[in-house]
């Protein structure tokens, strides 16, 4: 079925829906992963977003519950060069094509992928509209002008969690305790209790703080501090999530009213977050970093670290105070912030996805310093 990418600033994009007629919208941005497709659209972090990816040939391995981020599918659209029907794979259960389906979200291919990507590094990312109905670059480009821009947006409130949950045998589990107080936790487990703060996380992220030793309670993300306090955890986690940092001052003022409370881990936006509670800025990059090769020195050991990294904001580095926070990472393409820590506070954070799913490996050490720190708290 004949379908049509209108950016907003006019240029278009002929292909072809192979998840039948409709219609949407959002920012469009690049994806460099060569697998890990399916981890990608379940992704809370690319809420709002049409994802391109840059490798060609993609459902080959068709789909498998194992490897969901999220309760559903997260991306606005999902738009690939070349659409593979056939899949083969011994931990599949079904086709690509029928998954979106499944989830109401348009996939579409026979796009020009390449050409789309080098607009998007050369321009930045940008609004726009993906339709069946409408085949008329100029009527698209203007219905792409009309949607709410990234910048300004809390997305936050779209993919956080509405009630409390653990996370237990790999899996979220009901939390059914009348009030959130000490008694929430199972005293017969001696792992560090960990309050994580949902602002999209991912599963992978929940499934690795589990290895690490952790009885995880996940908490919506509006959550107050005296709540998280009445909970006497031994560590904090803030998780990943999608947009613009800026509008989410709730998430900043608890975030600053835990500070030196108890040990904290940030990861992407949770180092946003806590950018902001200490006094920095964040700004919204050209085109994002969104693939599984992006290339991040530990400034500490000198090593280099091939990391999966999914944002498109960033913390501005020099409006942080240096006699307080530490750069502990930053990225070899463009030197962007991609971790720090506090030189009195118990807390660090990193802008890239030490858990994966999809991606290297590289990081996965920091959930072991996040637990060697809470026993070191403790």
């Amino acid at each position: 079925m004949k379908a049509l990418l209108a950016l907003e600033d006019g240029r278009a994009f002929a292909c072809r829906s192979f998840t039948g007629p409709g219609e949407t919208s959002g920012e469009v941005v690049f994806n460099t992963g060569m697998t890990g497709y399916q981890e990608i659209l379940t992704d809370p972090s690319y809420r709002g977003q049409l994802v391109t990816m840059t490798y060609p040939l993609v459902g080959n391995y068709g789909v498998t519950p194992e490897d969901i981020e999220s309760d559903r599918v997260q991306v606005a659209a999902f738009v690939i060069r070349e659409y593979q029907d056939n899949y083969s794979n011994f931990r599949a259960s079904g086709s690509l094509a029928d998954y979106l389906k499944d989830h109401g979200v348009m996939g579409v291919d026979e796009l020009d992928t390449r050409a789309l990507t080098r607009h998007i590094r050369q321009a930045g990312a940008m609004r726009a509209f993906l339709s069946t109905n409408d085949l008329e670059p100029r009527s698209l480009a203007a219905r792409a002008r009309q949607i709410p821009k990234m910048v300004g947006q809390d997305l936050v409130q779209h993919v956080t969690a509405r009630q409390p949950y653990y996370w237990q045998h790999g899996a979220p589990q009901p939390c059914r305790a009348e009030s959130l107080n000490e008694g929430v936790w199972d005293r017969q487990n001696d792992a560090y209790r960990v309050v994580a703060l949902d602002y999209g996380v991912k599963y992978n992220i929940l499934r690795c703080l589990e290895k690490n030793g952790c009885q995880i309670l996940v908490l919506p993300g509006r959550t107050d501090a005296d709540t998280v306090r009445r909970l006497v955890p031994d560590g904090i986690f803030l998780s990943n999530g999608p947009g613009d940092p800026e509008p989410l001052g709730y998430a900043v003022e608890t975030v600053r009213n835990l500070l030196g409370y108890r040990p904290i881990f940030g990861i992407c936006l949770g180092i946003q977050l806590l950018g902001q509670a200490l006094g920095g800025k964040t700004f919204k990059l050209k085109f994002g970093h969104h693939g599984v090769n992006q290339p991040v020195q530990n400034l500490a050991t000198g090593r280099v670290e091939i990391t999966s990294q999914n944002h498109g904001f960033a913390v501005d580095a020099e409006t942080l105070d240096a006699n307080a926070v530490e750069v502990t990472h930053i990225n070899l393409n463009d030197n962007t912030l991609e971790g720090f820590c506090h030189r009195q506070y118990p807390l660090f954070t990193v802008q890239y996805h030490p858990e994966a799913a999809p991606g290297p490996h590289d990081a996965g050490y920091l959930f072991g310093q996040f637990a060697q720190m809470m026993k070191d708290n403790r």
